[in-house]
């Protein structure tokens, strides 16, 4: 089968780390060397297969996880490299690491294979912070891990930062948004901590022995972000990613533009010709269908033109420029102010939207309750 329209973007899974972090609800496990050349076989035969099925024309590739830099190098060169085969020459190729992972000798596998995009996980520049998330680096390797990247040549740096983390305050905050500013990378993503079911983090609050930051002091936090980074040259251009003008990171405006996506790896997510995806999450069952030339598919979910539209609405509204009236028309041949009338009018009266002829987008108080707003469109 061959898909409608080539797809131009693509993530791979990699679900390995060092060691788990509290608060993280997303598929990993502790590295294990001696599974780790099955793993990377199977990620390159599923890739394969989609190249076989579908016309793959990579803009965007994205290698997350888990830690893709934990990886042995030779393994996360063959990955890599047999990644970057189905690219084009102009494509934005990222890859995501922690702080102390990224040696000069990974560095240099990431920029031989075209990587010029790295992703890492400072999540706070505080030690007691870090602790309370259970990350293992110091703030000083944020410094030396970005200086490694640019040492090799790697041209573009984001980092994560959470705010709402036990036990900080809008002055903790405000230094790890200087010591980020401070590193000068090119994007920012800052994100509220979330206590996901099933986390570490989500037993140690039902069990008293952390608590949560004071939702108004939480609120502080954010809007703290949005006065701080803009007037410094900074595009607030979705709901927690801030960027410097071109900058942005194009494989995950194709997520909030509901667009066409490969995902492979356990757990991985994908859309591919209007069905949404989701790969078992289970390392090693994983690796058994891939091998025995099963599908490792363990959800799939096809889209009624409806449902497109209001995913893409909701996902959209994350967006500085929300939805684009005409582009939305043009795509489910209604104008979005009409298709959600009754949510734009409880919205627009409560000053969380505004609306003028190009389209429709969140206030700053609509920031603030961003989830509330969104359901509506869902």
């Amino acid at each position: 089968m061959t898909m409608s329209r080539p797809c131009r973007s693509l993530y791979v899974h990699v679900p390995f780390c060092r060691s788990r972090c509290g608060y993280c609800d997303f598929y990993s496990e502790v590295i294990d060397p001696g599974r780790v050349a099955a793993v990377v076989d199977a990620l390159v035969g599923e890739l394969a297969d989609h190249a076989e099925r579908h016309e793959l024309a990579l803009e965007t590739i994205y290698v997350g996880g888990g830690t893709p830099t934990v990886l042995p190098v030779g393994e996360l060169e063959r990955l890599l490299g047999q990644v970057r085969a189905h690219a084009g020459i102009a494509v934005e190729f990222t890859v995501e690491a922690n702080p102390a992972t990224v040696t000069d000798e990974v560095a240099a596998v990431l920029a031989d294979a075209g990587v010029n995009r790295v992703s890492m996980g400072a999540q706070s520049f505080v030690e007691s912070e870090l602790r309370a998330l259970e990350r293992t680096h110091r703030p000083s390797d944020v410094g030396e891990s970005v200086e490694t990247c640019r040492r090799a040549g790697i041209g573009r740096v984001s980092l994560d930062l959470i705010f709402g983390i036990p036990g900080q305050t809008l002055g903790s905050w405000l230094r790890s948004i200087e010591a980020a500013l401070g590193l000068r990378p090119e994007h920012l993503s800052c994100y509220g901590l979330t206590y996901e079911a099933g986390t570490r983090l989500q037993r140690q609050l039902e069990e008293g022995r952390v608590q949560r930051v004071d939702p108004d002091v939480e609120a502080d936090l954010y809007e703290a972000v949005m006065d701080t980074l803009p007037p410094r040259g900074w595009h607030q251009y979705e709901i927690s990613n801030f960027a410097r003008r071109g900058a942005e990171c194009c494989h995950n405006l194709v997520y909030w533009h509901n667009e066409p996506y490969v995902g492979v790896g356990p757990s991985a997510a994908g859309f591919i010709d209007e069905e949404r995806y989701k790969n078992v999450s289970d390392t090693a069952a994983y690796v058994e269908a891939i091998r025995e030339g099963r599908s490792p598919r363990a959800e799939r979910e096809c889209l009624s033109p409806e449902r497109r539209a209001c995913e893409t609405a909701m996902l959209e509204l994350r967006l500085g420029e929300g939805i684009d009236r005409k582009r939305f028309a043009e795509r489910y041949g209604e104008d979005p102010v009409v298709f959600f009338s009754e949510a734009i009018n409880r919205h627009g009266s409560a000053g969380r939207l505004e609306v003028d002829e190009v389209g429709i987008r969140l206030t700053r108080a609509g920031r603030l309750l961003a989830n509330t707003v969104m359901v509506d469109f869902l």
